[in-house]
């Protein structure tokens, strides 16, 4: 999910309270709040010699003891309006920062008021090779069949 999109959600229900749902269906706790966002690029050479550049816009969230803070939809977008500055542009795709145990990050995927909170569902994030052709082998291929042999079976009634 981009910026622009997210922020397209988050005004159509300002009241809604923001709940972080994780690729297993589980949720962060109710009182999970974004502690920053920021725009991180990434400038990097993949595994096949080609530069590459990448930027994003990332929230991380943050569990206090603050067991009665809740974070709305409009507050998000209010934090968000604020960084426009340093996010430059809203079709920056979206991920989360999260601590499940360890750090890490997961796309938005989706978001969607439910039961009057804004769900915002993470995906599982994947690595992936972005230069198959150069470093991989290749995809073996089946040899063709030869051309103009028949065969006959024996047991087939003509």
């Amino acid at each position: 999910m981009n910026l622009a999109e997210f922020k397209a959600v988050l005004a159509s229900a300002p009241q809604a309270a923001v709940r972080f749902q994780l690729p297993d269906g589980s949720s962060l706790a109710a009182h999970a709040h974004v502690t920053e966002v920021a725009r991180f690029e990434k400038h990097f050479i993949d595994c096949g010699g080609t530069e590459r550049t990448d930027a994003f816009c990332r929230l991380q969230t943050w569990v206090a003891d603050d067991v009665d803070h809740r974070l709305s939809a409009g507050k998000l977008l209010g934090i968000l309006d604020k960084a426009a500055p340093i996010l430059k542009r809203d079709d920056l795709t979206v991920d989360v920062e999260l601590e499940v145990g360890f750090v890490t990050q997961m796309p938005l995927e989706s978001a969607a008021v439910e039961s009057g909170e804004l769900r915002l569902r993470l995906a599982a994030r994947h690595t992936d090779c972005l230069a198959r052709e150069k470093c991989c082998p290749p995809t073996p291929t089946a040899p063709a069949a030869p051309q103009g042999i028949s065969f006959r079976n024996p047991f087939k009634k003509p």
